[in-house]
C-alpha cells in the first residue's frame, strides 16, 4: 500500500495556491514538496501542517492506494506456495 498525494494538488489548484505559496505558508521545505510530489513518505507533522493552512482533513489531501503485488507479508508467504506455518 502506498499514499498518493493526487487530492492535495488538486486542492492547491481549486484554491489556486502554488506549491511555492504552500511551503510559504506552511514552513516545509522544498524537499519535503519534492517529495510529497513523487508520491514519498513525509513526516506526518508536515501533512497536519498542510491541513491546518488548507483547514481540511488528512483524507482531502492524502489517499492510501492498494499496489498490485499482495496485499501482506502473509498472503506474499501463502503465495510463495507455502500454504500453513
Amino acid at each position: 500500500m502506498r499514499i498518493v498525494y493526487d487530492r492535495l494538488w488538486e486542492l492547491l489548484l481549486s484554491k489556486k495556491i502554488s506549491k511555492t505559496d504552500l511551503c510559504n505558508l506552511t514552513g516545509i521545505s522544498s524537499r519535503t514538496m519534492a517529495k510529497l510530489s513523487k508520491n514519498q513518505s513525509v513526516n506526518s507533522d508536515t501533512l497536519l501542517s498542510i491541513c491546518s493552512v488548507l483547514d481540511c482533513q488528512l483524507s482531502d489531501i492524502a489517499e492510501v492506494k492498494k499496489d498490485d503485488g499482495p496485499s501482506s507479508v502473509y498472503e506474499a508467504y501463502l503465495n510463495r506456495g507455502h500454504k500453513s506455518w
